[in-house]
């Protein structure tokens, strides 16, 4: 008998679909809050992956060789929590009720390491589109070093109008076509509604055209979003194509079959009634109490799935006869290849003059053999900013296994793609482009922190230092900006020994944080002696001593370039007969993790204290009593002209402390 909802649907099918449909309004509607009418639109078609084309298996969540499912239009999750629910995964009827509730499993937007199926941090539109771009890269270099008998399998993206009207959409998709990501597919759910009304009122594009001009094959299935058969057929034709990423194009109706809310821009966000609810579940033929949850289909559905089970258990039995490659493979998903360092690198002689990210090169060509999950790219900046890989290759699909990736003028899907090869497990990005242009990447640096992604992004030629670029080039407010982000590790070294110290650290991490390394252009004095080994001691602490007196009665505090004219002034206040120390703060974030004892000892908030960074001053109150730096846009003038016109100088310093200890004579 023929669906003449959802033709091609088995019963089984079927009966997923509409449970789904229900419950995308019935969840939304209990929580006063969430997205009804995609996820009623996009039930087909999940349950047509969930059930015919994904390699997954319920039974163990986190198979390594699963295929990838990232549901870029979040908004509607509670699409994705009614699959994992339907399918068997650990996703109950209770989480189900709890949708968008406090510290449920089912967020309003989906969180990775939150719930079941999900594997990137979706909502903000577009991300999950190149998160998936990360993904498919990832699966290609782990397929090529440890084959295809280990690792198979493809990355699959739903993705809305809103995530290709996004700008981050065409660099992760022309990035994708450029590397012909073959394993790589998204649907492109073309319901022509956004939240002001028709998408015409702002586009026009020619989405067809678009993605064929990146190298995509393009599918464009009409007004067959129901249709399960012609669904498989196009993920079939996907899978075929060995030579690109493949767009599927697939004309829904939002909010079908609501007779009242279908095709209108109010199906997008607003809850419906419950006369509109009831009249819906009657055409899908459901019970109109609300979370009516069929209680076998979650275990009939999870032994539907058993030729899954049985891939998953040959793949199982691959692992164990491969031997020692199954073992690398298995240690190398755990902790996203981290260095396993045996070489370290070779430390600057001491007084020697030298850009910190000039030491980023040098820790990359002696840390990345070590790391065997490393891959390092640049938003086109690669020379420039120390991540080159001497030897390697450029990714492509003619070098598959290769670690350089070219991301070229896209610092946003740069970041984005990061977040995806980190979630996907087994490697470790670095990820690189000037200081300003953070501000392009930020929305992905944000999501990546979120989801705990554990990538390094580092920024070069920071603040002033540009010099004549100007003020458009010259990052003066971006430190406390990017410090202000929950969780994010904010690294600026203190010299370039600091940076070699710091870099090894993070390579070497089994679970690092994200972390943001904040590095120099122009050179600055290598430490050398006890302020060597009070670096050594203390940066991977987040802050230190740089040098100790006790007779001290001034703190002079400083980041990065700035520690090397504390450390000046510190010797021109001595020669005074004015007694400081000098204490560094790479990484306030790290810093305050630290006991609060050790934190005391290295602030001594009980002497007055002066700071001296290359930026805005906000934020500085919380570690001294007034701060030295650039509360103004930067100036077009070579690097030292613009410093000394700012006063980030010795000289500033010491001015200050006599201005201070005189007022309090």
């Amino acid at each position: 008998m023929v669906d003449e909802l959802y033709p091609g649907a088995s019963e089984l099918e079927g009966r997923a679909i509409r449970e789904i449909v229900a419950l995308a309004m019935d969840a939304p509607a209990q929580a006063k809050s969430g997205h009804s009418g995609t996820a009623m639109a996009l039930a087909p078609l999940g349950v047509l992956l969930f059930s015919r084309i994904l390699r997954h298996d319920p039974t163990d969540v986190r198979w390594s060789d699963r295929d990838r499912f990232i549901l870029s239009c979040g908004h509607a999750s509670i699409l994705q929590y009614g699959l994992a629910h339907a399918f068997g995964y650990d996703v109950t009827a209770n989480d189900l009720r709890a949708f968008r509730q406090a510290h449920s499993r089912t967020p309003g937007h989906p969180e990775a390491g939150v719930t079941d199926t999900v594997e990137v941090t979706t909502g903000p539109l577009g991300q999950g589109l190149a998160n998936g771009v990360g993904m498919a890269i990832a699966e290609r270099i782990l397929r090529s070093d440890f084959g295809a008998d280990l690792v198979d399998h493809r990355t699959w993206v739903v993705a809305g109008d809103g995530c290709l009207e996004e700008g981050i959409s065409h660099e992760a998709a022309s990035l994708a076509g450029a590397l012909a990501l073959d394993r790589l597919t998204v649907f492109y759910d073309d319901n022509h509604i956004t939240i002001d009304g028709p998408t015409e009122l702002a586009t026009r594009d020619n989405t067809a055209q678009r993605f064929a001009a990146y190298g995509w094959q393009v599918l464009d299935l009409g007004e067959k979003a129901n249709e399960l058969d012609t669904l498989e057929a196009a993920c079939r034709s996907a899978m075929a194509d060995a030579a690109r990423p493949t767009l599927i194009i697939i004309r829904s109706h939002i909010a079908f079959p609501s007779p009242e809310m279908m095709d209108r821009r109010e199906a997008h966000g607003s809850i419906f009634s419950g006369e509109v609810i009831a009249r819906a579940k009657e055409i899908l033929g459901q019970p109109v109490e609300a979370f009516h949850l069929d209680p076998l289909l979650p275990g009939q559905m999870t032994a539907h799935l058993d030729a899954q089970r049985t891939s998953r258990l040959a793949w199982e039995q691959r692992l164990r006869e491969s031997g020692s490659k199954g073992v690398r493979l298995l240690e190398q998903l755990a902790h996203n290849g981290a260095a396993q360092v045996d070489e370290r690198a070779p430390q600057f002689d001491a007084g020697a003059e030298v850009a910190t990210r000039k030491a980023l090169q040098r820790a990359m060509d002696v840390y990345a053999p070590q790391t065997s999950g490393l891959t390092a790219g640049s938003a086109d900046l690669t020379d420039n900013t120390g991540v080159v890989l001497k030897g390697s290759l450029a990714q492509s699909a003619a070098n598959p296994g290769a670690r350089q990736i070219y991301y070229g003028v896209r610092e946003f899907a740069m970041g984005a793609v990061m977040v995806g090869q980190a979630l996907h497990g087994g490697l470790r990005p670095v990820g690189s482009t000037f200081f300003v242009f953070s501000d392009y990447a930020r929305p992905a640096i944000r999501l990546a922190t979120i989801s705990r992604a554990g990538v390094l992004f580092v920024f070069t030629h920071d603040s002033v230092g540009v010099g004549e670029d100007g003020p458009t080039h010259q990052p003066v407010e971006h430190l406390m900006s990017l410090r202000a982000m929950p969780h994010l590790h904010v690294v600026r070294p203190s010299d370039a020994n600091e940076t070699l110290d710091l870099v090894e650290q993070y390579l070497s991490d089994p679970q690092p944080p994200t972390t943001a390394l904040i590095l120099s252009r122009q050179d600055v004095p290598v430490l050398s002696g006890s302020d060597r080994e009070a670096s050594r001691g203390g940066a991977r602490r987040g802050g230190y001593v740089v040098r100790e007196d006790p007779e001290a009665v001034f703190s002079l505090v400083a980041t990065g370039t700035e520690v090397a004219p504390c450390l000046q002034a510190h010797d021109e206040l001595s020669a005074r007969g004015i007694r400081t120390r000098v204490v560094a703060i790479p990484c306030w974030r790290c810093f305050d993790a630290q006991d609060q004892q050790y934190q005391d000892d290295v602030l001594r908030r009980s002497l007055a204290s002066v700071s001296l960074e290359a930026g805005a001053t906000l934020g500085w109150a919380k570690y001294v009593d007034a701060a030295l730096g650039i509360d103004d846009f930067g100036l077009s003038a070579p690097g030292p002209y613009v410093f000394e016109h700012f006063n980030i100088n010795s000289d500033a310093v010491v001015q200050h402390v006599i201005r201070e200890l005189g007022a309090t004579n």
